[in-house]
């Protein structure tokens, strides 16, 4: 039963980090989603402006599915040879998938609430979209900053 603990960890690791943050940009995405088609029912010209404002909550998603293949990659599960894979090292790879996996989950709500006030803005003031855009991708930096956490912390297990 031991010995097959550090593929479970493992696979439980990338889960996460693939799962969690997956949910968050789900989340994220339908928060600016909703306002979004309120706009364009009255004016549907706005498709273009509003539409890069929905599709920032969904990269924590993808980040988190490049963290769910970098572990399965360099724990040698996914095209290798996982049979020196300790229960210690799945471990360090669930650690290692944990800021992606809570940081993706949240930032990529919070990126939604925020991407969801940039839609009302550039809805009364379409001229004003880099604004709108600036202020959401300010929450898309600490994403950033946990999947840099997660792939440093897996590239040196």
């Amino acid at each position: 039963m031991i010995e097959s603990l550090g593929p479970i960890l493992t696979i439980l690791a990338a889960s996460f980090a693939a799962l969690l943050a997956g949910i968050g940009s789900a989340k994220g995405v339908g928060i600016v989603g909703e306002v979004a088609a309120g706009v364009l029912t009255e004016d549907p010209t706005k498709f273009g402006k509003l539409l890069i404002l929905q599709a920032l909550p969904g990269t924590q998603g993808i980040y988190g599915l490049l963290t769910w293949f970098m572990i399965l990659f360099n724990s040698g599960i996914l095209f290798g040879d996982p049979s020196g894979l300790t229960w210690q090292k799945g471990l360090s790879y669930l650690m290692a998938s944990l800021p992606i996996a809570i940081v993706g989950l949240f930032s990529a709500i919070y990126q939604g609430r925020v991407s969801a006030s940039g839609v009302a803005l550039v809805a009364k003031r379409p001229e004003e979209q880099s604004k709108a855009l600036v202020l959401a991708a300010m929450v898309e930096t600490y994403a950033i900053f946990a999947l840099l956490a997660s792939v440093l912390a897996v590239m040196n297990i």
